[in-house]
This record gives C-alpha cells, sequence and structure tokens, in this order.
C-alpha cells in the first residue's frame, strides 16, 4: 500500500538524520579525528550484525563466493577511499552527483538534458566557491573532499555498470564492511591514528563510548533501512527521498550544532541544493 512505502521513506530519512548527528557528534564535538579507527568499528560492527541478521534469517543472504567477492573488490576498494576521505574532509560540498554524472557521460557521450546541465552547472559552481566563502572550512581538507566525491561518483558508476547478478545489495555491502575492516585494520598504525587515540582525552568519557556505539547501530540500520527504500521505489523516487533526507539534517544542523557562516556561504550551500532538487526533477520528467 502506498502509506507503507512513505512510511518506509520517512524511516530512512529519521534514520538518516540521526546518524549523521550522531557522526558529527563524534567527529565534530568530541573531536575524534581518527577515521581508520572510527570507520574500522562501524564497519566491524556493520559486518557482525549484517552476518548475525542473516544467519537468523531476518535478511536474506546467500553464501558469498570466493569469485564473487574477488570480482567486488575494485567496489569495496572505493567504498574504503569513501568512508575514509569523507571522514577526513571537513568539507560540506555536495556535488558526487557532478562527479558520477561527468564520468557517466564521458563513457556514454550521451546528450544533456538542459535542464540536467544547468543544475550540474549550479552544483559545480557552488562547489568551487565554497571553500572560498566558508569561514569554518579548512583549506588542508579540500583535497580530502575532492578524493571523497570522485570514490562516491565512481563508486556508483561501479555500481550501475557491474550490476552483478549473484550478489544483492546487502551482500556487496557485507563484503564493502569486511574490507574496509582488514584495510583500516592495517592502515591504523602507519596513519597514526592508532597512537593519537591512545591519548584521545575523552578516551574514557562515558559519552564518547555511547556516541560511537550509537554511530554503528544507526549505521547498520541506516544500510537496511536503504535496502528496504530501494526495494520498493523506483531509482528516481529513491533520489527524491535522499534529497529530502539531506535537506532536513541541512535545516536542522544550525539548531543543534554551533556553526560560524556568513551568507555568500549560505547562498553556496543553498544553490547547491536548488541545483540538486532540479537534477532530481529532471530525472524524474526524463522517465
Amino acid at each position: 500500500m502506498q502509506w507503507r512505502r512513505h512510511i518506509a521513506g520517512l524511516a530512512f530519512s529519521f534514520v538518516f538524520v540521526v546518524s549523521y548527528f550522531t557522526n558529527k557528534f563524534v567527529l565534530s564535538v568530541l573531536k575524534f579525528t581518527y577515521p581508520t579507527l572510527f570507520q574500522g568499528w562501524q564497519t566491524f560492527i556493520g559486518a557482525i550484525l549484517l552476518l548475525l541478521s542473516g544467519k537468523l534469517g531476518w535478511v536474506e543472504m546467500s553464501r558469498i563466493t570466493r569469485s564473487a567477492a574477488l570480482s567486488w573488490l575494485p567496489g569495496s576498494l572505493l567504498f574504503v577511499g569513501n568512508i575514509y576521505a569523507g571522514s577526513r574532509s571537513l568539507s560540506r560540498i555536495n556535488s558526487s552527483h557532478v562527479v558520477s554524472y561527468i564520468i557517466l557521460k564521458v563513457i556514454h557521450r550521451e546528450k544533456a538534458q538542459w535542464l540536467k546541465f544547468i543544475s550540474l552547472c549550479l552544483m559545480l559552481l557552488s562547489a568551487i566557491n565554497l571553500p572560498l566563502f566558508d569561514p569554518q572550512f579548512d583549506y588542508s581538507g579540500y583535497l580530502w573532499a575532492v578524493g571523497h566525491l570522485f570514490c562516491v561518483g565512481a563508486y556508483r558508476v561501479f555500481q550501475v555498470h557491474y550490476k552483478p547478478s549473484n550478489l544483492s545489495d546487502l551482500e556487496q555491502q557485507c563484503i564493502n564492511y569486511l574490507f574496509s575492516v582488514l584495510l583500516l585494520a592495517i592502515a591504523a598504525h602507519p596513519t597514526g591514528d592508532l597512537t593519537g587515540a591512545l591519548e584521545f582525552p575523552s578516551l574514557q568519557s562515558s559519552t564518547f563510548h555511547c556516541g560511537c556505539c550509537a554511530s554503528a547501530l544507526l549505521g547498520f540500520l541506516l544500510l537496511l533501512a536503504t535496502v528496504k527504500l530501494k526495494s520498493g521505489f523506483s531509482f528516481e523516487h529513491f533520489g527524491v527521498w535522499i534529497f529530502l533526507s539531506k535537506i532536513t539534517a541541512m535545516s536542522l544542523s544550525p539548531f543543534i550544532f554551533h556553526m560560524d557562516f556568513n551568507i555568500p556561504a549560505l547562498i553556496c550551500v543553498v544553490v547547491s541544493h536548488v541545483a540538486e532538487a532540479l537534477l532530481v526533477y529532471s530525472e524524474r520528467e526524463s522517465l
């Protein structure tokens, strides 16, 4: 029924916003800036919960063959780059659609619709101008932001073109989790995150422990909500719910976290989201 589909969308938006705020609290407010450990913890718990849920029959997961896992490793590598660079970056640029769309157009050499082209130009323009005006923007994080956006865009392209018939979304994510845990655990010491975390002032704080546990659990719930939403909606409608969730998180952020911003930076953010709204609308119109 239609109302059940809307409930699935609202549940996704709620988990998305709460998960975003929890991660922001741990990374920004508590200043736990050690991504190999933070993301490693999240993917470790996510892998355990996903495998346990599959064992108990709560979610549908088949046995993952070695050949299927190996064929998905490029996607897992992009996934690790996405979460690692995303944690390193302090940027709030919202232009991953630009990256994926440009890569897709280079591959297919398709003629772009004028409305979609305008929206992508606006998103790119806001992304370029945001670091020039945002008083909170750290220029050292801009390269990490570019890396994050590239990994997100390339991962979307890989998902669209690879489409493994023998791997469901949950099975793909399970491979991503397991590969991430292994790679991030290996990288924890060389990056200095392990040494820094041992000296972290709030390491024994119950607030810190609750925040980390909540972030891992919410990440897993967000995965389930995402898979549920994708199975009940078309790709275009799924994009609408993601957009609404982003708008909700952006609108509520100033009321929950201290944010130092000015008018030009605010205009860049608003233009970026208006452009994404045009992009979502243009994709629905092209159906």
